[in-house]
């Protein structure tokens, strides 16, 4: 008889046989003492050649440095247009923190754990989950305007709640994965999103343990690999049913979203409507076309210092904001929140202090706008969405260029 002490005792485990390599897969709650209980247990009991843990290489690094944002390139970010990813991990750690503080429950323990112990054991690792910030993107992409609109303002107001989380939401968190009961809920669990969030990344995952299994130098004989509940199943039938090569599943799952042709075609014919009603204004008359100008210049430069004054920018980010926000939509890979966000970043720079109470400050709402590194998201995001809303008004204005005196 099993003593009922046994941590492994009711875990979900399965083993799964493939090309030589046995992988033993348990099914992890992440915010489950007992799970991360049971990958010691496991580890003690039987002899690995490797551990997969579910995690991506920018996963791993906050999981093992909760504090790394404090040695980013914040400027890079903006740059690169990586502040959105940031910003939601920020997001997501404080509801992590939250949960930490009022049941005692540490998120990702599990993973901690199984790093910890493979370090200790000197076994390599494999992180086998897929980048969080394209899991994202391609959640995104798959969901409607309406249906991202929902899972935005979902998103901002429980992450930045101060109200208690419920045991019934605590209990959701044990029995699935933390990215998709912590996303996915706000979009009703609709079926693209669940292939963005739980299926795709099942494939991914399957694909990734088999690339892995055949690129050692030995082939491990004994995997143990931790995921979440959630992905369980997906995880084993992937591994047991696959047919095509790993990198031919890998290749369409890790593909950058394309927009939607409704979204392509409406951005193509509102720069269409832009360059022709500007040509046609002109054309009837140059006070006309000067006007409209005048007009496009000072709406779409109103909404992005508009934007920049919300996130209580500094005066000289306003102005920049006012500046660049007519210029941007003629360029894709510029943003107005981009030029806002790194004066803010040059003329309120960082302290020490700031990057030490940035996890405590962002579990709040004004905490976002209180520290100097959240802020400069917030000028970021703000500012372009003060630039998005004027780029629409400014547009149908232009319209007027068409209209018979």
């Amino acid at each position: 008889m099993v003593p009922e002490t046994d941590p492994l005792q009711g875990q979900p485990i399965r083993r799964v046989q493939r090309d030589g390599t046995e992988f033993v897969l348990l099914g992890t709650a992440h915010v489950s003492k007992r799970s991360a209980e049971a990958v010691s247990a496991l580890l003690a009991q039987e002899s690995f050649d490797a551990v997969a843990v579910e995690l991506c290489p920018h996963r791993a690094d906050a999981l093992k440095n909760p504090d790394a944002i404090a040695s980013m390139d914040l400027l890079r970010v903006l740059r690169e247009g990586k502040a959105g990813v940031i910003a939601a991990g920020l997001a997501l750690g404080a509801f992590q923190r939250r949960l930490a503080d009022q049941y005692g429950i540490e998120p990702g323990a599990e993973m901690r754990r199984a790093l910890d112990e493979a370090k200790h054991r000197n076994l390599p690792v494999w992180l086998i989950d897929r980048d969080v910030g394209l899991t994202l993107r391609r959640a995104r992409a798959a969901l409607g305007f309406w249906a991202r609109a929902e899972m935005a303002s979902g998103l901002v107001a429980s992450l930045i709640s101060t109200d208690e989380i419920s045991e019934e939401d605590v209990e959701k968190l044990k029995e699935g994965d933390m990215l998709q009961s912590t996303f996915a809920e706000f979009a009703k669990q609709s079926a693209p999103l669940y292939r963005a969030m739980i299926e795709e990344r099942d494939h991914y995952m399957a694909a990734r343990l088999r690339e892995e299994a055949a690129k050692s130098s030995a082939a491990p004989a004994k995997v143990l690999v931790v995921i979440g509940a959630g992905h369980l199943a997906g995880t084993e039938t992937e591994l047991q049913e696959a047919k095509a090569a790993p990198a031919e599943i890998i290749a369409p799952v890790t593909a950058e979203p394309k927009p939607g042709w409704i979204a392509k075609w409406i951005g193509i014919a509102l720069t269409v409507l832009v360059v022709v009603g500007f040509g046609f204004a002109f054309m009837r008359s140059a006070d006309l076309g000067w006007d409209l100008l005048l007009q496009w210049v000072l709406i779409l430069g109103t909404g992005g210092a508009i934007g920049a004054a919300l996130a209580l920018a500094h005066p000289l980010s306003i102005v920049i904001a006012f500046l660049v926000s007519p210029l941007t939509p003629f360029h894709p890979a510029l943003s107005s929140g981009m030029f806002s966000g790194a004066f803010e970043l040059w003329l309120h720079k960082p302290t020490v202090a700031d990057f030490q109470r940035l996890r405590d400050d962002v579990r709040e709402l004004k905490g976002w706008w209180r520290n100097r590194v959240s802020r400069v998201f917030v000028a970021f995001f703000l500012t372009n969405l003060g630039t998005a809303i004027a780029f629409y008004v400014a547009t149908a204005r232009l319209g007027t260029a068409f209209l018979p005196d």
